[in-house]
């Protein structure tokens, strides 16, 4: 096995852990985290896709679509957790 397959591997274990915690938790804030999870895993996974042998260069592309992804993935998560924070304020009767 190469050392390529084996963080691919990685990835889509990390990818389907998060996958599964979404589907299961019921508390927001673990829905995001595990959201989080899915969206290090797909990037991991883009990030090994991308590798080529010491002779020759690496594609940017996917690098260019994972650092993308991880500014949308910081404020994605910025987002969803106002949501959260709004949300439970509301049920709470709390109005801040």
């Amino acid at each position: 096995m190469s050392s390529g397959l084996i963080f691919g591997i990685a990835g889509i274990l990390v990818f389907g852990i998060g996958l599964f915690g979404a589907l299961c938790a019921l508390d927001g804030l673990r829905r995001v985290l595990a959201l989080k999870l899915c969206g290090v895993g797909a990037s991991f996974v883009l990030v090994v896709a991308a590798w080529r042998a010491p002779p020759l260069s690496a594609d940017p592309i996917p690098h260019a679509l994972v650092i993308t992804g991880i500014v949308v993935m910081v404020s994605a998560t910025a987002v969803a957790l106002t949501l959260i924070r709004r949300i439970h304020s509301l049920e709470s009767g709390t109005d801040a």
